[in-house]
Formats: C-alpha cells, sequence, structure tokens
C-alpha cells in the first residue's frame, strides 16, 4: 500500500475552495494508497512522474517515483510517496503541468515543501 500526502497549501486551497465537499475530494486523493496506477500520465522530469486525477472541471496533479510505479508489483509498493502538488480548472491546465515540470527540474521533488 503505497502512502498519500497532500502538500498544506494544496490541502488549504481544496479546503476554501470546496468547503463541505472538501472530504469527498481528500477521500479520492486517499483512494491511490490501495491503487497507486489510478490517474492520467503527463510526463516525467528525472524518473519523478506527473500524472492527474480528474474531479468534475478539476485536476489533482500528483508526482511520485516512476521507477518504483513501472517495476515494483503491488504488494512491494509500501515505501511509494504518493505527493499532491497541484490543483487547476480545465483553462490553467497547461500552465500547472508547466509550473510542475519546472519546478522539478530546478529543484526537484523537496521544492513542494
Amino acid at each position: 500500500m503505497a502512502k498519500v500526502q497532500i502538500v498544506l497549501s494544496l490541502f488549504e486551497e481544496i479546503k476554501k475552495k470546496f468547503k463541505g465537499e472538501s472530504h469527498k475530494i481528500i477521500d479520492l486523493l486517499e483512494t491511490l494508497e490501495k491503487n497507486p496506477y489510478k490517474g492520467k500520465l503527463l510526463g516525467s522530469v528525472g524518473g519523478i512522474v506527473i500524472k492527474e486525477l480528474k474531479y468534475k472541471n478539476f485536476r489533482f496533479y500528483f508526482i511520485t517515483d516512476g521507477y518504483k510505479l513501472k517495476v515494483m508489483d503491488e504488494s512491494n509498493l509500501v515505501d511509494l510517496l504518493i505527493t499532491f502538488v497541484r490543483m487547476s480548472d480545465k483553462k490553467d491546465q497547461q500552465r500547472t503541468i508547466n509550473e510542475i515540470r519546472k519546478i522539478l527540474a530546478y529543484f526537484g521533488p523537496e521544492g513542494f515543501k
């Protein structure tokens, strides 16, 4: 089972934007603990994979170790960390993906902490 982590700034943005519905969204994001292969692959930077989950008109972006996700079977994914880093609506989708790529290229996964 993988571990899902949500960056604090994203967590606060979800609570502010969705209010009462935020619990439903957090539950959706945490479904990746049981099924880490879920989500649409958007690309990778230095072995870190960028993927997205959709909820209505919003996209939630997360990063994870692409090597572990590709090579290991589900029983060995206990040390896989999935980090949700950003959220966007449909119109800002490409700008947000480019921003994630830029942060990963310059700072690596630690750039989101």
